[in-house]
């Protein structure tokens, strides 16, 4: 009796809403698989594209995982976490995003029945960590070194990988064209890692093939004053000033008071504001340069006063573009004038001002050190260059990539099924209950061949039994799917490349999202903050209208966040 009579304890805030066990785990596994199908029908070279429409009015045309996962704003908490290694997919390799994505919701589509069925979710994620690690060794047994080949030979191999990235791209048409292009690109910066050592710029109009490459730097021309025409528009071999002061005749009227005894003192005070700007023109003009760049204003006086002296003037020139000329040029950015010397002035062979499409572009070529390159991108569309812009990032990636890592594996799902017929193999030596985990995973890897041929329109139950049957007779190993004829075909035979590290890190990023997922058994809600958000979101979704509310997984909770 006495038991009865205890009060309830009261742990959490009343109002908070607490759901755990199995229903809460399907739940999030429901969510993370609803993700999963967006994405799923933009796999591969016959992927579908996204249109996603912002409430800003912007409109992105895409079929790259990163970009569609960050522009469709998941508030369900579990599925975040597919956002996120999308995205440090697309940051540590650079491609491979949509298949990191697919999965992670198929490790979890597999753990499903046995989540339901009453398995301990903690058995699942040792059987799948098991399996990751036999997946990645495998993958490293089968990975073919391209290292030791000539420089010409290396940049074959290399365009094969790039041209394997974008044929799954809006540009696919003109793979073979760009795949050259991001190969000279990245061999122009060496070994330096900074991405943005490449240019990347966007000129609407012309055709894919009036892109071109720029050994050195190429920057949209800048806001010019009178006296610009003036100026000459092409050297050879010039000594380039780079700066980072403003070269403008500054009124001290609005910031300075100056008491005045004798109104003839006025006149010096003038005199000596004109001494100091020409003053700093005249050793600009004594360093010898012939281009003066520099990150803040050149007026008026000083655009007229080096037109006089046949001196090429440029201000307010982007910070990423003087740090690129000053990389490729071999100068240094001074932020004065005084004791300027010869070390710190760059060259290049020759400087043009050039009319690309509607602008006109400043190009600084045959720079000696030569780090860096910069591509102009042409095309129609504005929506249809920003795609483009994204798929050459993808394709440098994954050279650069390729140039560190120098292993490639065969791709179009040829990888996928060798590590599944293996772990099928592998399974049937273990006597316990992980025997179908690992089964599971294996099945698992098939989502990717599948999806390939349900991508473009094939009978995939047809093509998967004809690859698991080659995959199990001897030699079968490079056997992916065949785009063109919607059968099967040597992948590495026929240059379907990716970089060994691309499939390492996406079974790792995956399966760690998946255990994550399947580790989770309650989530806990503060009633005061959901209100919050709730509001918040209401009045989002009014503004946008039915088609673009928040994402909600099916069966799953959605989670506003602020």
């Amino acid at each position: 009796m006495s038991a009865m009579m205890q009060p309830q304890i009261i742990l959490l805030k009343e109002g908070t809403d607490t759901s755990q066990g199995k229903a809460q785990l399907v739940s999030n596994i429901n969510a993370c698989t609803s993700v999963a199908d967006v994405v799923r029908t933009t796999l591969g070279p016959r992927g579908m594209d996204k249109l996603i429409h912002d409430d800003k009015g912007n409109t992105t045309i895409s079929n790259d995982g990163a970009t569609i996962m960050k522009l469709l704003d998941i508030v369900h908490p579990a599925a975040k976490i597919l956002v996120d290694i999308a995205k440090s997919q697309d940051s540590e390799v650079g491609d491979g995003t949509t298949t990191v994505v697919l999965l992670a919701g198929e490790f979890l589509k597999e753990a499903k029945p046995f989540i339901e069925d009453g398995v301990h979710p903690q058995n699942l994620i040792r059987s799948y960590r098991t399996a990751s690690q036999l997946a990645i060794n495998k993958i490293k047994d089968l990975a073919i070194s391209i290292e030791g080949k000539s420089l010409e030979e290396k940049k074959t191999l290399l365009a094969k990988c790039a041209a394997t990235t974008l044929s799954s791209k809006l540009i696919g048409g003109e793979k073979e064209f760009f795949a050259s292009m991001v190969v000279d690109a990245v061999i122009a910066i060496g070994n330096d890692d900074r991405l943005n050592l490449i240019g990347i710029k966007k000129v609407p109009g012309g055709t894919m093939r009036d892109s071109f490459l720029v050994n050195g730097v190429a920057f949209k021309k800048t806001f010019s004053y009178a006296g610009f025409e003036q100026q000459p528009k092409k050297f050879f071999n010039p000594k380039i000033l780079l700066l980072n002061i403003e070269l403008e005749l500054k009124s001290e009227k609005e910031n300075a008071e100056i008491r005045l005894s004798d109104p003839l003192q006025y006149q010096s005070i003038v005199d000596a504001e004109w001494n100091i700007i020409y003053d700093k023109l005249d050793k600009c003009v004594q360093s010898g340069a012939k281009i003066v760049l520099s990150r803040l204003a050149i007026g008026d006086l000083a655009t007229q006063y080096f037109a006089d002296r046949d001196i090429f003037c440029a201000g307010r020139v982007a910070e990423e573009d003087l740090n690129r000329v000053a990389a490729a040029t071999g100068g240094t950015v001074q932020t004065t004038v005084n004791n300027i010397v010869d070390e710190v002035l760059g060259t290049c062979e020759i400087f043009e001002e050039k009319q690309v499409g509607n602008e006109r572009f400043n190009i600084f070529s045959g720079c000696p050190s030569g780090l860096t390159a910069t591509i102009v991108l042409r095309g129609g569309a504005d929506q249809f260059i920003e795609e483009a812009e994204r798929s050459l990032h993808d394709a440098i990636m994954i050279v650069r990539r390729a140039m560190k890592n120098s292993t490639v594996v065969a791709g179009g799902g040829a990888i996928d099924m060798e590590i599944s017929r293996y772990l099928r193999y592998y399974a049937r030596d273990i006597a316990a209950k992980s025997q179908l985990f690992i089964n599971s995973y294996a099945k698992a890897l098939e989502v990717i061949p599948r999806q390939l041929c349900d991508n473009a329109g094939f009978d995939a139950t047809d093509v998967l039994n004809k690859l698991r049957q080659k995959h199990a007779s001897d030699g079968g190993a490079q056997y992916g799917v065949d785009i063109n004829t919607g059968g099967i075909a040597d992948s590495f035979a026929n240059f379907v490349w990716e970089p060994s590290v691309v499939k390492i890190n996406a079974i790792n990023a995956a399966t760690e999202a998946a255990c994550l997922i399947l580790s989770v058994d309650e989530t806990v809600k503060n009633p005061k903050s959901e209100s919050a958000q709730g509001e918040a979101a209401a009045g989002a979704m009014a503004g946008r209208g039915r088609g673009g509310g928040g994402f909600r997984g099916r069966g799953g909770r959605g989670m506003r966040r602020r």
